[in-house]
């Protein structure tokens, strides 16, 4: 997967996308070369995800900072299973 056209898809296309490469990698019926082939490419993709995340996140919590003077608190994410 080419790293231009992977910043250039959007989060939630790139989210599918991760979601298919997990439904394959899930089947059983991937040769080998190719399963380490869509690791790597889901590897850029949850890596792409967790930005664009990480991004909007940042931009609501300036947004709240902004709201009137209105104090609100920070975002803490849930704990991880």
């Amino acid at each position: 997967m080419a790293d231009k056209k992977l910043t250039q898809l959007s989060f939630e296309d790139a989210l599918a996308q991760l979601e298919t490469i997990v439904d394959t990698m899930e089947s059983g019926e991937v040769p080998l070369a190719e399963l380490m082939a869509r690791f790597e490419d889901g590897t850029k993709l949850l890596k792409l995800c967790e930005s664009r995340l990480k991004d909007a996140e940042l931009k609501i919590e300036l947004l709240k900072k902004q709201a009137n003077g209105v104090a609100f608190a920070p975002f803490t994410p849930p704990p991880e299973s």
